[in-house]
């Protein structure tokens, strides 16, 4: 099929699924957005702990592991999340929601057992490639069965013409993690836990530019994985890796995030600008300003994310742009670089896990595959 047939199919394919999602910041038209029901505190595993922000949360959680989130920590959440939901929708944005989920049950596979997380982030355990949706083979072990509460969104994409893969489930045995990684300091070289004896990524490892695909290898994502999704996308698609400095990499999205075409918002503790990929470094980089402060040390010290959350923004369109109005900095740049920011309240949701970008999964934007290098 030559390249003229393959872009008549794909919008074809625009006009009819209902699915369809090529990059970051085309109009959003349909979402889903994660639940807090049901949260369970992450497992005690050495790839679920190497990424917990170090110091007093990282020894609770290994002691409180399974347990149920505290309300005192869900309420406020909820209310934010309730907030969000409503703000998109007030928007005209279709919101689609997961089934509510008890994840402190027990599962597990001849190899392991494990309770659950959460389904507050399908950023994470699903990755929207135009009319596709793909399952991520995902390495936290109580994260194994998370797209089980999505399933009937899922059934229902795929009934209506929607294309829906799950990659190969990865085994999760010691084989796949290194038994003497440490985590690296500031300065040191930047290993990761994963060995690549299986596929295993994380689609929040991965952000889209049309038929350019920007990744980083992580604590959850390994070249493997990365190899898997560059040979099922084929000769259609280009992924890029890019290095990170962070020493505990896990997702990209609080290290670098494309905001409209040409506009590329990085993270200067994380981001080598010598390192990026030579398409990136014909866009206006964007450096992301220093996080404020936050003061409640309760939230804090129940963070499973790092400081650099002020990023993790989601884009209506390529003007429109949510972001907590916590974030001074980051709004007044974001106006600053030509942007509208839309203020809503949403620091609580970072002890489960993220913020605007993570608890979202875009599956609808108006507009078709590109390509911007």
């Amino acid at each position: 099929m030559d390249a003229r047939s393959i872009d008549e199919e794909l919008a074809l394919a625009d006009r009819i699924a209902p699915v369809a999602s090529h990059n970051e910041w085309d109009p959003l038209e349909e979402v889903i957005v994660g639940r807090l029901e049901g949260a369970t505190i992450p497992s005690d595993h050495p790839v679920v702990n190497c990424n917990i922000p170090q110091g007093f949360a990282a020894q609770a959680q290994s002691l409180v592991a399974g347990f149920h989130y505290p309300q005192f920590m869900v309420e406020p959440a909820q209310r934010e999340l309730d907030g969000f939901v409503a703000l998109l929708e007030s928007l005209g944005i279709v919101v689609r929601r997961p089934e509510a989920v008890d994840h402190s049950r027990k599962f597990g596979t001849p190899a392991w057992t494990s309770r659950g997380f959460c389904n507050t982030c399908p950023r994470d355990s699903m990755l929207v490639i135009g009319d596709e949706i793909i399952e991520t083979p995902m390495a936290w072990p109580c994260r194994y069965f998370e797209t089980q509460s999505y399933r009937p969104i899922l059934k229902d994409y795929f009934r209506r013409g929607a294309r829906w893969t799950a990659a190969p489930r990865p085994e999760l045995t010691d084989e796949l993690f290194d038994p003497g990684f440490r985590v690296p300091d500031y300065g040191e070289p930047v290993t990761t836990i994963l060995t690549e004896f299986e596929p295993v990524f994380d689609a929040a490892d991965f952000v889209r530019c049309g038929r350019d695909l920007f990744v980083t290898r992580s604590n959850v994502t390994n070249a493997f994985g990365i190899d898997w999704l560059r040979r099922h996308l084929g000769p259609t698609y280009r992924i890029h890796e890019v290095a990170s400095r962070c020493p505990n990499p896990m997702h990209i999205d609080t290290t670098m995030l494309p905001l409209r075409p040409g506009k590329l918002l990085v993270n200067p503790d994380y981001i080598d600008m010598d390192r990026l990929p030579e398409v990136l470094r014909k866009w206006d980089i964007l450096v992301a300003p220093e996080p404020d402060p936050i003061d409640d040390l309760m939230l804090r010290i129940t963070s499973l994310c790092g400081k650099w959350l002020n990023m993790n923004v989601l884009m209506i369109d390529e003007r429109r742009v949510v972001v907590d109005p916590h974030h001074t900095g980051m709004m007044r740049a974001l106006e600053t670089w030509g942007f509208e920011p839309i203020p809503c309240a949403f620091l609580h949701y970072a002890a489960f896990g993220g913020a605007f970008h993570c608890a979202t999964l875009d599956v609808r934007r108006r507009g078709s595959l590109e390509r911007y290098f």
